[in-house]
């Protein structure tokens, strides 16, 4: 009878530790100041999952989509996050033997001191907290050890080298017994409490610890719990980049392996689950891509077959399965463009009949159930003239460009739920402070009011 409920205990256990709520068990007050066994790797996966599972919440799933938003083991696996952890524990102990000096109970506890009063997003930290059971051991090492090692490794070129070598070293090294839990007392922080995670109208820095390098003509996208910057030019083409996390005010590298190769001007969408970025320009214009799974940090290349020509100042939308791009340059300006879809890693390109004039520097909108494209111009002209894409009839209808703003490129255009508003931007040397809102169930436009609004410019 003691064997079965043992038995019985044991896999409910486990039930429990696949589901997260094993760490419950772990949960302590928040004054209460800790000195725990080390963690054992399989504790430390479950505790990644918990974290993992707070992120993926906060993904954002655009309404677009028709499909409905999967659990997260459908799209993170065991083995990925156990990956994850081996990770970690590389770094820390590659930490052990560099420059930097190993990672001390002070310096987890001054780092989850740091996340805390610094953080952007309190309520999303404060899940964190929760999801590892406020425990102030566990928070340590699970939250703070991932983020100060990496920011620690790449202070230093020499160490992050060292760090490269350990990886791809013999299997004698990759055996390594796992660096221990630091033994010592934490304390809990107290996480900085503001209205929505912000003070209104206020600008507050963003850490450039681990952040990329400096560049521009990059891409970024909001997932709902990272914000991913990729690409660009410093001097040179990019092929790197970062996901910045709010709630910890803390930046990651992100995996060049199988990443599309280094450009400016490239285009990128958010799908709910993954960063597309096409196209682009590294000396010539380029009409490859890569599909980037912030969850594993791993790249897949979309397909060039049947893909548009390559291009750049082109713009792209997700409309819930597919991306469109459409417009751009290359040596000429453009009409073309085309639907890729990621499911099937298949191109179909859009038809020009009834398209708009070619164009590059346009703008680009998604409606919910057209592509909305405007502005622009050929390297002689700019526009006020536009059209809407619909992918489901593959047709174009023309914008009307009664009451439009006066023609113009470099400006910037976003969907508010009913109106496309389109503003600034630049021609033959006028830079405007002017914009326009167009209904397209109306087709019709009325200026935006140019009292108190910003100085004029482009580009922004």
């Amino acid at each position: 009878m003691k064997t079965r409920i043992a038995v019985l205990f044991s896999a409910a256990l486990v039930s429990l530790m696949l589901a997260g709520t094993l760490l419950a068990f772990f949960r302590l007050g928040p004054e209460r100041n800790v000195s725990r066994r080390n963690l054992t790797f399989a504790e430390r996966v479950v505790y990644q999952r918990a974290i993992e599972e707070v992120y993926w919440r906060h993904r954002i799933w655009p309404e677009e989509r028709p499909d409905p938003k999967p659990p997260l083991d459908s799209v993170m696996s065991q083995e990925q996050l156990k990956k994850k952890v081996a990770a970690y524990l590389r770094d820390s102990e590659v930490l052990q033997h560099s420059q930097q000096g190993p990672i001390t109970a002070e310096k987890l506890q001054a780092e989850m001191d740091r996340m805390a009063s610094h953080t952007q997003e309190p309520h999303a930290l404060r899940e964190i907290f929760n999801a590892l059971g406020n425990d102030a051991f566990v928070i340590a090492e699970c939250l703070a050890r991932p983020v100060l090692a990496e920011g620690l490794l790449r202070k230093s070129r020499d160490d992050y080298q060292e760090l490269l070598d350990f990886q791809r070293g013999s299997a004698e090294n990759q055996k390594r017994k796992p660096v221990a839990a630091v033994r010592g007392s934490y304390t809990l922080p107290v996480i900085t409490t503001a209205p929505n995670g912000c003070l209104e109208d206020t600008w507050t820095a963003t850490s450039t610890t681990n952040a990329p390098a400096p560049r521009a003509s990059h891409t970024a996208v909001w997932t709902g719990s990272e914000m991913i910057v990729w690409g660009g030019y410093g001097g040179s083409y990019f092929n790197t980049g970062g996901r910045y996390d709010p709630s910890t005010d803390s930046w990651a590298a992100i995996s060049t392996m199988n990443a599309p190769t280094a450009r400016g001007g490239n285009t990128a969408v958010w799908t709910g689950s993954e960063m597309i970025v096409w196209g682009g320009d590294n000396g010539q214009s380029v009409n490859t891509g890569g599909r980037y799974n912030p969850a594993n940090d791993t790249w897949t290349a979309t397909t060039t077959t049947n893909a548009p020509l390559g291009r750049i100042f082109h713009t792209a939308v997700w409309t819930g399965s597919e991306m469109v791009v459409w417009g751009g340059w290359n040596e000429i300006e453009l009409r073309t463009g085309g639907r890729y879809n990621p499911n099937t890693d298949s191109w179909t390109a859009t038809s020009n009949t009834n398209a708009p004039t070619a164009r590059f520097n346009h703008a680009a909108v998604w409606t919910g159930s057209e592509m909305m494209v405007w502005g622009g111009w050929n390297g002689s002209n700019a526009f006020n003239t536009g059209g809407r894409y619909n992918p489901s009839t593959d047709g174009w209808t023309a914008t009307s460009t009664t009451n439009a703003p006066t023609p113009r490129y470099d400006h910037t255009a976003v969907w508010t739920g009913n109106e496309v508003i389109v503003w600034g931007g630049r021609n033959a040397g006028n830079y405007f402070n002017t914009g326009g809102k167009y209904n397209p169930s109306t087709d019709n436009w009325a200026a935006t009011s140019t009292t108190n609004a910003p100085g004029a410019r482009f580009s922004h």
